[in-house]
């Protein structure tokens, strides 16, 4: 994975659930399935495990709270840690903000690649 801060973000990328379903149409040759998490839609490995989905206009990844993926995600403006019932985060899972959406894919394929 390249560093995400030496990436091109895609600006002109306005509709988040487009830019989602065009990562789900590349990744489910790889093994991943389409399905819901949380009300969200969301990616699953073929183990049934979530690895990435889309809430409230951003991509979530989980990327493992100790991998260099997760650090670069953190990094990109905006990206913070998934809190779904607010309160609680989920330490290994990242919300990579619509801004950064050239970067999704990136996240997405890691994700997916990632130990869980």
């Amino acid at each position: 994975m390249t560093d995400a801060t030496d990436a091109t973000d895609a600006t002109d990328v306005t509709d988040p659930a487009a830019r989602y379903e065009e990562i789900a149409e590349g990744l489910v040759p790889h093994g991943a399935m389409r399905s819901q998490m949380f009300g969200m839609p969301c990616l699953k490995d073929a183990g049934g495990k979530a690895f990435a989905g889309l809430h409230q206009g951003e991509l979530v990844c989980r990327l493992g709270r100790d991998t260099s993926a997760h650090a670069e995600a953190l990094h990109l403006p905006g990206a913070h840690l998934f809190d779904p019932a607010g309160g609680r985060p989920m330490r290994d899972w990242v919300c990579i903000p619509l801004a950064s959406a050239g970067h999704w894919e990136n996240f997405a394929e890691a994700a997916l690649g990632a130990p869980r």
